[in-house]
């Protein structure tokens, strides 16, 4: 073949493959065209607009903010971080880290301290719950743009400076910066003579690992059956969810198997080794803010009828993600697909992708769930609405009026008075009464219920859109009425949730004397939920029944 034509033939070649490689590509993803086009535009306004806008841009500024809106359509949990939330992602994956060893929130400029913990910088410090911190080193927490609490951060061994509000008054402290570590089982201990207690709070690396090791210690000392509290875990890592479920649940079981649009992310995840222990009598502790790992832990043991599981519905998150490294160090954490239990629920209960009227999430109605047995007896179980528990208890659930205190951190401000006006030396002696949730309720009358329902919210912003088309005045008294009618009904509910609103308090209060320490040693003794675990894991044929 003459060499023109060998040269013709692979110019025409080397393009149809090329074509040909980016038609897979285009059956694979047929919108790439589409996302290039975009790109291309988004990247020519960006441009224009920082060049030639009439006042003088911030191109970071305005790049946040077009990612931002470009998320706030998705799901919640599909986030960018920046290069320093990637290191704190990592942190909490590691569990540990250096700083003054504390919960902290932000609320309002301010930065509150939400629970020192014992023995670390802000403990010793003598930093409280409660404590507003204004500035750290000189620096104003009001006239900060950014995260104030990296402030906090630095080397181990470093000193800072704050100042902070308590009860009104404005206090110095220094503190030096440690090494923190943050255990994934921060208590365990025997609940009785042949009864083990473990609190799992998170699903970082250690989980498994340190889950393993409380149970072997607890058996050590007598342990033939296991309360698992999974109470307000928020979830963390996939693989140390099925690690820890395999530990009592045997090699070669499905744990959970996720599905996604994209067929890489379509995976069953297994058992890999034998049980830790397979037979042990099992109760877990669920709770509304008991989510993610915690669902698939406690799903794949109902699922298996391995244990009970006992509490309140959990929080229905059944969605997967993943972090993506994006340039600068800075990544994107995406919602790569669904989980599913090993009997084939989804538990997530929010449809972020087809949302009401309001650009809400739709809530999977009771009357819409899907009914699944269990592997082993064929017990009936649902999706669509988090994990449901076998046996259910008034004090672990989350009911919309409970939800809005602490949202609105009602619960916390009123531990925080209460705790400057009471004193206690002994745990045993945190015992609340009647008149002391009597006195809560006066104090939330007295602030004029200040905290907002999801009905509240609904009908200001129905409100707010009569007012912008000038309809306010035919509609005010009604809704003046509207307004009164649901304070009425709010005083109502506080009273028929008074269980679970104590149930609360209680905690936060035990915590504010005697640290989290404490309050796990306070539950074991007076947790209603902790109380039923051990009544049903002590009668056997209550026990199989349930399992049956």
């Amino acid at each position: 073949m003459p060499i023109l034509s060998r040269k013709i033939k692979r110019q025409f070649i080397a393009p149809l493959l090329g074509a040909a490689f980016f038609l897979s590509l285009a059956s694979f993803k047929n919108d790439f065209f589409e996302i290039a086009k975009q790109i291309e535009i988004f990247t020519e306004m960006y441009k224009q607009l920082n060049m030639n806008y009439v006042d003088e841009t911030n191109p970071a500024q305005l790049m946040d903010n077009a990612i931002q809106g470009m998320l706030s359509d998705l799901d919640p949990y599909t986030k960018y971080w920046t290069e320093q939330e990637v290191e704190r992602a990592k942190i909490n994956s590691r569990g540990a880290f250096t700083g003054i060893g504390a919960n902290v929130s932000t609320r309002e400029d301010k930065l509150i301290i939400v629970e020192p913990w014992k023995g670390y910088p802000a403990d010793l410090a003598g930093l409280k719950a409660g404590d507003e911190i204004i500035s750290i080193d000189g620096v104003n927490i009001a006239d900060y743009d950014e995260n104030a609490g990296t402030l906090l951060e630095g080397a181990a061994e470093t000193s800072l400076n704050i100042t902070y509000i308590r009860q009104g008054k404005q206090q110095n402290a220094t503190l030096k910066r440690a090494a923190v570590e943050v255990k994934a089982v921060p208590f365990f201990d025997m609940a009785t003579p042949d009864i083990g207690y473990v609190v799992l709070s998170r699903f970082n690396e250690k989980a498994s690992r340190e889950t393993k090791e409380a149970i072997k210690q607890l058996k050590e000392r007598g342990a033939t059956k296991i309360i698992l509290d999974l109470r307000g875990n928020p979830g963390g890592l996939l693989s140390e969810a099925v690690n820890v479920s395999n530990l009592f649940i045997d090699k070669d079981k499905l744990i959970t198997s996720t599905q996604s649009s994209v067929d890489k992310y379509n995976k069953t995840y297994l058992t890999k080794r034998n049980a830790f222990d397979a037979d042990i009598p099992l109760a877990v502790l669920i709770n509304g803010r008991s989510a993610s790992a915690s669902e698939i832990v406690s799903g794949s043991i109902q699922d298996y009828d391995r244990g009970i599981v006992i509490g309140a519905r959990s929080f229905g998150k059944g969605l997967v993600q993943r972090p993506k490294e994006l340039s600068y160090g800075t990544q994107v954490k995406i919602t790569i697909s669904r989980y599913y239990t090993p009997s084939g629920r989804c538990i997530q209960a929010l449809d972020y992708w087809n949302r009401d009227e309001n650009g809400e999430a739709v809530r999977t109605l009771k009357k819409d769930y899907k009914p699944f047995q269990t592997l082993n007896s064929g017990r009936t179980v649902y999706d669509g609405g988090g994990i449901d528990p076998d046996i259910k208890i008034a004090s672990a659930a989350y009911s919309p009026i409970t939800t809005s205190l602490l949202r609105e951190n009602i619960i916390f401000d009123y531990a925080t008075q209460y705790y400057y006006n009471h004193q206690y030396d002994d745990l045993k002696d945190v015992v609340l009464t009647d008149a002391d949730f009597d006195a809560l309720v006066q104090w939330i009358e007295q602030r004029g219920f200040n905290f907002e329902t999801v009905t509240e919210t609904a009908f200001a912003k129905a409100y707010q859109t009569a007012a912008n088309e000038e309809l306010d005045d035919d509609i005010s008294r009604d809704y003046s009425n509207m307004m009164e009618s649901l304070n009425k009904a709010k005083k109502k509910e506080l009273r028929d949730k008074k269980e679970e609103i104590m149930s609360l308090l209680t905690d936060e209060i035990v915590k504010r004397y005697f640290y989290k320490e404490g309050l796990f040693l306070h539950q074991l003794e007076y947790s209603p939920e902790i109380k039923e675990a051990i009544e049903v894991l002590n009668d056997t044929s209550r026990y199989q029944k349930i399992l049956s």
